[in-house]
C-alpha cells in the first residue's frame, strides 16, 4: 500500500463519484474528462491495493472497501477545507458553484442574491441557469446543478430544502384590453404559462372560476413571453407580480377588476443533502435568508446591503 503517493484529488473524485452515482457527474463536477476520472479511480486502487469499486453490467457501485473510504474520508476533506476557510476566510474561497433558477425566481431575488454573493466570495465563479422547475430538480439530482431556486414544495429524499417566500400573481391586460373587458367583452384571448410549470393548475382554475370563454385560453411556457404579448394588446394574462412592476407602473399593462384570487407561487431552494462542501453550505445558508415578500428587496445573509431584485430571463 502506498499511501505516500494518495493524492487529495483521487479522494475528491471519488467522494463526488459517491454523491453523483456516475463517473461522468463526477467529471462534470470537477471540470474534467471521464477518462481522467477513471484514471484516478485506477491509480487509487493501485496506490491502496485494493478494489473500490465493481461492475454491474454497464453500471459501477463501489465495494465495502469504497464505501468505508468514503465514509471515513469525507468528514476529513471537509474539516480541511473549513481549517482552510477558516485561515482565509470566506473571502478567500474559490471554485465554481452551479446555481438553477425558474424564470420567476430569477426575476424575483436571483439578482441581488448574486451581487452581494459576488462581493462577498469574489474568488468563486457561479455558471448560472434559467430552466423549468422539473428540469432543475432533475439537474440537482443528477449533479449538473448544486443549487436550484425552484417553484412549487419540493419532496425529495435526496434534497434538502428551504422556503424562500411567495411571489403574488396578478391578472393584467393593456388598457384597451382591460377597457373592453370591463364593458362585458368575453372572447377576448387568455394567456396561461404551459402545462409543464408547477403553476398553470391554480392558473386553469382561475381560468375556469371567472367569466372568460374557456375557448380563449392560450398557453405559453415563457413569462416574459406573456408579457409582451399583453402589451402588444394580444389578451389577458396572469403574471407573477415581480415580473410586471415596471409595466403597471407604466401603465403598459392595467389590472383586470373583478377576477378570481389568485394564490401566491412558493418558493424553495434546494441542494443535495450529500454536499457538505463548506462554501455550498453556506451559500445555501445565505440562500434560505432570503424572503420574497421584501417587497422586490433582497437582502443578503450577512450583509446590510439591501438590492432592488428585479430582472427578466428566458424560461420559466
Amino acid at each position: 500500500m502506498s499511501i505516500n503517493r494518495v493524492s487529495l484529488y483521487h479522494l475528491e473524485t471519488l467522494l463526488w463519484i459517491d454523491r453523483l452515482g456516475t463517473f461522468s457527474a463526477a467529471a462534470e463536477r470537477l471540470n474534467t474528462t471521464q477518462p481522467t476520472v477513471s484514471a484516478r479511480m485506477r491509480e487509487l486502487e493501485q496506490r491502496l491495493g485494493t478494489a473500490l469499486f465493481r461492475r454491474e453490467g454497464r453500471a459501477m457501485s463501489l465495494t465495502a472497501a469504497g464505501r468505508k473510504l468514503v465514509r471515513d474520508c469525507d468528514p476529513l476533506l471537509r474539516d480541511m477545507q473549513i481549517a482552510l476557510l477558516g485561515s482565509g476566510g470566506y473571502g478567500e474561497a474559490s471554485g465554481v458553484v452551479r446555481i438553477g433558477a425558474g424564470e420567476i425566481a430569477a426575476a424575483s431575488c436571483l439578482p441581488g442574491f448574486v451581487a452581494g454573493l459576488k462581493a462577498d466570495m469574489p474568488g468563486v465563479g457561479l455558471e448560472i441557469e434559467i430552466d423549468l422547475t422539473a428540469n432543475l430538480i432533475q439537474q440537482l439530482l443528477t449533479g449538473r446543478t448544486d443549487m436550484a431556486f425552484a417553484a412549487g414544495p419540493i419532496a425529495h429524499p435526496a434534497l434538502k430544502t428551504s422556503p424562500i417566500g411567495e411571489v403574488e400573481l396578478v391578472w393584467l391586460a393593456s388598457p384597451a384590453v382591460a377597457a373592453a373587458f370591463a364593458g362585458g367583452e368575453a372572447m377576448l384571448p387568455v394567456w396561461s404559462l404551459a402545462s409543464h410549470s408547477p403553476i398553470h393548475g391554480r392558473m386553469r382554475e382561475a381560468i375556469e372560476a371567472s367569466r372568460i370563454a374557456q375557448k380563449s385560453l392560450n398557453l405559453c411556457n415563457n413569462a416574459r413571453t406573456m408579457i409582451d404579448i399583453a402589451k402588444a394588446g394580444g389578451g389577458i394574462g396572469i403574471f407573477p407580480q415581480p415580473m410586471v412592476r415596471s409595466e403597471v407602473a407604466s401603465g403598459a399593462l392595467a389590472h383586470i377588476e373583478g377576477m378570481p384570487a389568485l394564490a401566491p407561487v412558493e418558493f424553495h431552494v434546494a441542494m443535495r443533502v450529500t454536499d457538505t462542501e463548506p462554501v455550498l453550505t453556506q451559500i445555501f445558508e445565505r440562500a434560505a435568508k432570503l424572503n420574497l415578500a421584501d417587497a422586490g428587496v433582497s437582502r443578503t445573509a450577512g450583509s446590510d446591503r439591501e438590492r432592488p431584485c428585479l430582472s427578466s430571463s428566458s424560461r420559466t
